[in-house]
């Protein structure tokens, strides 16, 4: 079956936002957000072979290594027919109608795994 990588984005604005509402707003937000996450994975789990979050960016470019900001925060590998079926899945995600999110890119690996 073809592989998508779906990686979740958010702009680093959004995010502090997020983190200066008041403390008792953010964990309404987590109570709500984290539950709907996790029923989102379980209904869809036949279609998710690795998932995570990622941190601080460091990019590596010619002309050296420095720390980078970027808006990517976290991925899923996506197993499904087509790239259309596959964004269908992330439909009003808690990524973006709950939390800060503003979006998922999926993208169709163009290569078959290592065997």
């Amino acid at each position: 079956m073809p592989r998508f990588l779906a990686v979740y984005t958010m702009q680093p604005k959004d995010l502090d936002r997020f983190r200066r509402m008041p403390k008792h707003e953010q964990d309404a937000v987590n109570a709500i957000g984290i539950k709907r996450w996790t029923d989102w994975e379980a209904r869809h789990a036949a279609s998710f072979s690795e998932r995570g979050m990622v941190g601080k960016t460091t990019r590596v470019t010619k002309g050296g290594i420095a720390e980078a900001v970027n808006p990517f925060c976290g991925y899923i590998v996506v197993e499904a027919e087509t790239i259309e079926a596959a964004a269908r899945l992330f439909e009003n995600h808690p990524h973006f109608s709950i939390f800060p999110g503003d979006g998922v890119d999926i993208m169709p690996f163009l290569t078959d795994p290592a065997p």
